[in-house]
């Protein structure tokens, strides 16, 4: 009986010890979802720092405090119009992302130009693992500047012509403030 008890505190403390694990792993925040006309979707996220090659492209993992990523495809919501023959939740190459973090309690600022990125999970996506201007519990802002395809890149057939125009979409900024990236920068993956 006494065997059975010391079993059971054990897996219980086991499991309460996994679950505590487990939430300290991939800790993602959204920052923001933004849908750009022709019904592009893009999600602002946060990710905890990872391991990135080449080397000589990217900081180190021991170097970042996060990896700002932005999540891209043709909106798969039903209510939101795409263009003829595009598949929603496909992935939308070719565009430019730029972010300047601005530490709000020292006006420290840091900018960066997002590549792109492939992983397990999230797939294709725009991303740069980045050191925060600051410390991680400090109060951030996030300004994303979203930018079309450079007209050498991308070639318009007369069809999305007559029904789009160019450039793919206009140059947009989306501005996040009062971020927390405390969390997310303590957290490890998998």
């Amino acid at each position: 009986m006494m065997t059975r008890f010391f079993g059971i505190v054990f897996l219980f403390g086991v499991t309460a010890l996994g679950i505590g694990a487990e939430s300290a792993l991939a800790q993602e925040r959204v920052l923001g979802e933004e849908v750009l006309e022709p019904g592009i979707q893009l999600t602002f996220e946060a990710a905890p720092q990872d391991d990135v090659t080449p080397y000589d492209q990217n900081l180190s993992e021991e170097a970042t405090d996060v990896h700002l990523e932005v999540l891209v495809g043709w909106a798969e919501d039903a209510d939101v119009e795409v263009p003829e023959g595009v598949t929603r939740g496909g992935f939308v190459g070719y565009l430019q992302f730029f972010a300047t973090i601005t530490n709000e309690a020292t006006g420290q600022e840091k900018k960066v130009d997002f590549i792109p990125h492939l992983t397990l999970g999230d797939a294709m996506h725009y991303a740069r693992n980045i050191s925060l201007p600051g410390a991680p519990d400090d109060p951030y802002t996030v300004t994303m500047d979203v930018r079309p395809p450079r007209e050498t890149e991308v070639a318009f057939h007369e069809s999305w012509r007559e029904a789009h125009g160019t450039p793919l979409f206009e140059a947009q900024t989306f501005t996040y403030e009062g971020l927390d990236l405390a969390e997310v920068a303590a957290a490890t993956r998998p």
